[in-house]
């Protein structure tokens, strides 16, 4: 059973119990952030895509995973960010990690298999196929993390974004789009106001960012 913590709101120091919660890790261990009960919760008052993850290393295998940063909603209408004791606590683990070795696409499977390669290169392991199918193109999923691969002609619109977001926060990942052809403005404008990152996948196999949460998920 996960760890319950007492927590009391700054704003209207009404008091909380928090149950921390647990995610599964790649080899089945539940793993969870440990909380620093001795600091107060923030209160969070406007939300960055790099700041909403915090890194966890399973206790029996030490992979690191991306989870959603623990947060509390108070009645009083404050949205509380709940301080961790994790180190290095946002972004995936870049250091020394090698060069991305891309792959060539001519085909639209190599294109699913440059995305699937590059979020493995970015820490995300047991990158595999969703059992959600998107609007176009297809589904990749990896604890914590939901993809949409466009390989298609034609660039990406509002729906296939509208779409990955939804379904991303119905399962509390973080999502992430691929696109070969590029996306339209409206698509850019709409990625952008959901903090959704997008990467444009060029005929060399390496996914190039187009926006500022892709390229905060790129620098890790």
């Amino acid at each position: 059973m996960s760890e319950k913590v007492p927590v009391r709101c700054p704003a209207c120091r009404r008091e909380h119990v928090y149950r921390v919660p647990a995610f599964p890790c790649a080899c089945g261990t539940p793993v969870a952030p440990a909380l620093d009960v001795s600091a107060e919760p923030t209160q969070l008052t406007r939300r960055v895509w790099h700041e909403s993850w915090v890194t966890v290393p399973c206790p029996t295998c030490s992979l690191r995973t991306q989870w959603p940063w623990p947060e509390l909603g108070c009645p009083c209408g404050v949205v509380l960010r709940l301080p961790v004791l994790t180190p290095g606590a946002t972004g995936a683990p870049s250091a020394g990690r090698p060069a991305f070795q891309p792959v060539t696409i001519r085909t639209p499977l190599d294109a699913v298999t440059a995305a699937a390669l590059y979020l493995r290169w970015l820490g995300h392991q047991d990158v595999r196929r969703s059992d959600r199918r998107p609007p176009s193109g297809v589904g990749l999923a990896a604890p914590g993390l939901i993809a949409h691969v466009d390989p298609g002609p034609r660039v990406s619109s509002t729906r296939e974004v509208e779409c990955l977001w939804l379904t991303a926060m119905s399962e509390s990942a973080l999502g992430v789009h691929f696109s070969l052809a590029g996306y339209d403005p409206a698509a850019m404008e709409l990625a952008e106001r959901l903090v959704t990152p997008l990467f444009v996948l060029d005929r060399t196999g390496t996914p190039q960012a187009v926006n500022d949460a892709a390229d905060a998920m790129a620098e890790g």
